[in-house]
């Protein structure tokens, strides 16, 4: 490939990079319940890190709940949970730093198997804190089926998005202007998990 086409190539990334973090800072000052912004951010994800699943897991009584997704049956969000001391996602929270698996990421002695995703037999996971103003507020994941390298453009971008992801959160907690049928969204805001 010619340097001239490569630079091509990265400036259209940037490009859309840069989109897609227009659009989601959108949902900041628009008037949306947290439940639609929280589904077209995972759709706006999908589509721009090519991934096969994303996942968005919110902090409620220490507990880690499934709140949008781009694969699971609706009816599985608010039902799966996760203590912070569960899975690879408990760990990202409890931690606070972003996690890379490029492959076998079921074979990860922190994996925690869940029948009702069918994710869990994916090979590449990608995780990053939803962090507002250092509360940590949830997790958001990024799995491919296949062995996937992740590039640091991708783990920025997720570490990013994640950021942007505690400010909408923060938001709907401070204006409480979700809608009736997810009050679920708004309980106590949880103290930051200790370290080791």
């Amino acid at each position: 490939m010619s340097r001239v086409k490569e630079l091509e190539q990265r400036l259209e990334r940037s490009e859309q990079q840069l989109r897609l973090l227009q659009r989601i800072s959108r949902y900041m000052v628009r008037d949306i319940p947290l439940p639609e912004v929280l589904q077209g951010v995972v759709s706006m994800v999908v589509e721009f890190m090519e991934c096969d699943s994303c996942l968005v897991y919110l902090l409620d009584n220490n507990e880690l709940v499934l709140r949008a997704s781009n694969a699971v049956q609706p009816t599985t969000l608010g039902k799966v949970k996760l203590a912070l001391s569960e899975g690879l996602t408990g760990w990202v929270a409890r931690e606070r730093r972003l996690l890379a698996i490029s492959r076998e990421a079921y074979h990860d002695p922190r994996f925690k198997f869940f029948k009702d995703l069918p994710e869990d037999t994916f090979e590449a996971f990608l995780s990053a804190p939803i962090i507002s103003r250092q509360r940590m507020e949830g997790v958001i994941n990024v799995q491919h089926r296949a062995a996937h390298s992740h590039t640091g453009i991708e783990m920025e971008l997720l570490t990013t998005v994640g950021e942007q992801l505690g400010s909408l959160v923060m938001l709907a907690r401070s204006q409480k202007t979700i809608s009736s049928n997810a009050e679920f969204f708004l309980p106590a805001l949880s103290p930051l998990p200790s370290g080791n």
